[in-house]
């Protein structure tokens, strides 16, 4: 089902009135890609060798020992077929992730939740390939039960954050060379709350952001800054509840994240942020409900593409949104 609306951002019960309004995005186009599986969620998106690759996890549930993960490929958007699948039968994996090495290959990072009995109950992996449907074998990295949610790759170095999934609450910032294997720079980057899912950024000047989500009793997302070696950061509290965060900087100098907003309905939204006042700007509510969000982003040709899952229409399943941006001031 192909669902063509122009998307308003009619902002109504913000968190602490933190979620600013904005002008909205001028037309926001939403098609869904795949619900093959009971539940279809967790996804993320790249452009590679000129066709589009989608990520996300199948399985029986939001939870069930059966997770694995699909790989869609599409030469143009519209025509989706499956190129890999990807399963491990001792864990449910989870989260898949996407970018691309700086050798070419596509890296994929996810995080296998461990079939009981066993003293470990995460360990993210991550598999390479050179075209999306041939996968290398999965190698271990970071630590067990710190789960590396994401990696984005600056200056030939790969970096990622990693939350705890037992004992004490914490983030710790990964490095890695090679992209096989990371070593903690920050042993513990944040601590306050229940910190964990988070994205980074990089700017033309080496400038790092991390925007972080917070559950528990402080559910209010952080953005942190740090200038190389990343080993001293800032933080600024958005005042917004978020969740499955992703951002990208814009080839105008702006930060725009998808995300899960919680303000009033809980929906998939495309929100500006600003490193400088440490606010959530609200420009698009993509059609979804409950069970969603969970973004990927990829810029091309002046529009905002945008892989996510929602239960709206009553399964979760998978959906990518073309979003027209206004243009910056």
């Amino acid at each position: 089902m192909k669902l063509n609306s122009l998307i308003v951002c009619a902002l109504s019960c913000f968190l602490n009135g933190a979620i600013a309004a904005t002008p909205p995005a001028t037309n926001v186009n939403v098609t869904k890609i795949w619900d093959a599986a009971p539940h279809n969620a967790f996804t993320d998106l790249i452009r590679h060798q000129n066709q589009w690759l989608c990520v996300f996890r199948e399985g029986k549930a939001h939870v069930s020992p059966d997770g694995a993960i699909r790989v869609l490929r599409s030469p143009d958007g519209h025509t989706w077929t499956s190129a890999a699948i990807l399963r491990d039968e001792k864990a449910d994996l989870r989260d898949p992730k996407i970018t691309l090495a700086p050798d070419g290959r596509l890296m994929l990072t996810a995080a296998a939740a461990l079939a009981p009995p066993t003293e470990t109950k995460h360990q993210t992996k991550v598999w390479f390939s050179a075209d999306g449907k041939t996968w290398t074998e999965p190698v271990d990295i970071g630590d067990p039960n710190v789960w590396l949610w994401r990696v984005a790759w600056h200056k030939g170095k790969a970096y990622g954050v990693g939350y705890a999934t037992a004992g004490d609450k914490f983030v710790r910032l990964y490095a890695s060379q090679d992209g096989r294997k990371f070593d903690p720079l920050v042993s513990t980057l944040f601590n306050e709350g229940y910190p964990n899912e988070a994205a980074l950024v990089f700017d033309s000047n080496d400038r790092g952001y991390c925007l972080l989500r917070r559950d528990g009793g402080a559910p209010s997302a952080k953005l942190g800054t740090a200038a190389p070696p990343y080993t001293k950061w800032e933080w600024k509290d958005l005042k917004a509840q978020i969740g499955g965060p992703q951002m990208l900087l814009l080839p105008d100098g702006r930060f725009v994240a998808g995300l899960r907003l919680y303000d009033g309905k809980v929906r998939t939204s495309v929100a500006w942020v600003d490193p400088q006042s440490g606010q959530l700007t609200e420009v698009a509510k993509l059609p979804s409900s409950g069970d969603s969000s969970y973004p990927g982003m990829v810029w091309h040709e002046g529009e905002l593409w945008m892989s996510y899952y929602s239960s709206h229409e009553g399964k979760s399943s998978i959906y990518l949104a073309r979003v027209e941006l206004p243009k910056g001031s």
